[in-house]
């Protein structure tokens, strides 16, 4: 039974007040709040084991090294990936996708292409136009309508033997926009040799992933956006790829031997994972697992759903606000300006000074908001704790900060 509110009681974070108001947390794309059983798993690593890992044989650094593969197989189980040495521990999506473009650079050369789509958040922009000015490669991106949604007739005409890398989100950080990942992946696979990069940062919160019937390359996303500590994350890659391309970062853990003339490289994962590791974090994201699968994530995905169905209901009835992406196909996020207002961090302000905890900007999405010729967003997402009643206070707060700034 889905129990929403034993699940608040798990958050100590939800039960405070802001400005005097009870706390409502709508800022869930930036970063989800931490159940007691994620914060217990991190303070039990720092309290009772804290130790290096894969380095020692003294018990804790035994301990320390179980807990954090348990994790990792935990992560393997929860998207499915065929082998737990397939799954690399890194600090977020941001690092995943900068491993990738880096370690990918000596298999891409002169005029060679990269696609990726309008719809992405700037660390799928970014690191891509940076191998482009290593490289010579070309970038190219997928349009999209005024609706958000992907125009994927653009595949049609511009995969080729060119193409190396095709690079996209599953969810938009900024509008909630589910992308057809099947379709491109299919025409990706139907028309080139490229490989695939699939950012997942605001897919995993929502809904099950299962990465060998996607069948991506790669996927990449941040433990910080479902219920783990900041500064965790997770890079997915094929064996077979995995194995051919190049380290990131060099240092401790990702040797076999070392010698000022030579060094050879681990075997996997710890090819990828130079340094100390977040170890705490990484265990507490194997907490964070338990979490989700204990609540279902078929009833996460329910609850969420409905809660965006009733908040676009909801700000829908309020005269002159826009939705962007209304008529696409969406999870977690409702992005809305109001018509004469024009800089979104004022209603932002005035919703904080009610309680209310939303994102406003451009949500490191400027060509999006280019696209629409907008500044930003005020941008209310969602997350397995939150309730009908919080739309209802939204709701009103965003009617009070129309009234006050018209």
């Amino acid at each position: 039974m889905f129990d929403i509110q034993n699940i608040r009681s798990q958050f100590p974070i939800l039960s405070q007040k802001v400005n005097g108001k009870d706390l409502v947390y709508l800022d869930n794309a930036a970063t989800s709040q931490k159940p007691m059983s994620v914060l217990k798993s991190w303070e039990k690593y720092y309290s009772e084991i804290n130790a290096n890992v894969h380095r020692g044989i003294h018990t804790l650094s035994q301990l320390a090294t179980e807990e954090m593969e348990v994790s990792r197989r935990k992560v393997q189980k929860f998207i499915n990936a065929k082998n737990d040495f397939e799954v690399i521990f890194t600090k977020g999506t941001t690092e995943g996708i900068n491993l990738i473009a880096y370690a990918i650079t000596n298999l891409i050369k002169k005029d060679d292409e990269i696609i990726i789509s309008y719809l992405e958040h700037h660390s799928n922009i970014v690191p891509w136009q940076m191998l482009c000015e290593r490289t010579g490669a070309k970038l190219k991106v997928i349009p999209m309508d005024e609706n958000g949604i992907l125009q994927l007739d653009f595949l049609d005409k511009n995969l080729s033997e060119k193409t190396k890398i095709v690079s996209v989100n599953q969810v938009s950080n900024a509008l909630g926009v589910i992308n057809s990942i099947e379709e491109i992946i299919a025409k990706t696979r139907a028309n080139s040799d490229a490989m695939i990069v699939i950012d997942g940062a605001q897919s995993v919160p929502h809904f099950k992933i299962d990465v060998q019937k996607m069948d991506c390359d790669f996927f990449v996303f941040s433990g910080h956006k479902i219920y783990a500590p900041m500064g965790t994350g997770i890079l997915y890659g094929k064996e077979e790829i995995l194995r051919k391309i190049q380290p990131f970062h060099g240092g401790g853990e990702m040797i076999a031997t070392c010698s000022f003339e030579k060094t050879t490289y681990a075997d996997l994962p710890f090819k990828f994972e130079a340094g100390t590791p977040n170890v705490g974090g990484n265990i507490a994201l194997g907490a964070a697992i338990d979490f989700m699968d204990q609540i279902g994530q078929s009833n996460i995905q329910s609850h969420e759903s409905a809660l965006l169905d009733y908040a676009q209901k909801k700000l829908l009835e309020i005269e002159g606000l826009k939705i962007y992406g209304e008529k696409a196909n969406r999870t977690g996020v409702v992005s809305f300006n109001l018509e004469g207002i024009g800089i979104a961090s004022d209603v932002g302000m005035i919703l904080d000074k009610l309680g209310i905890a939303v994102r406003t900007g451009h949500h490191c999405t400027q060509p999006i908001m280019e696209f629409f010729n907008i500044a930003g967003t005020v941008r209310a997402s969602f997350a397995v704790y939150n309730t009908m009643e919080e739309i209802d206070i939204l709701v009103e707060g965003v009617k009070k900060a129309q009234r006050m700034l018209s």
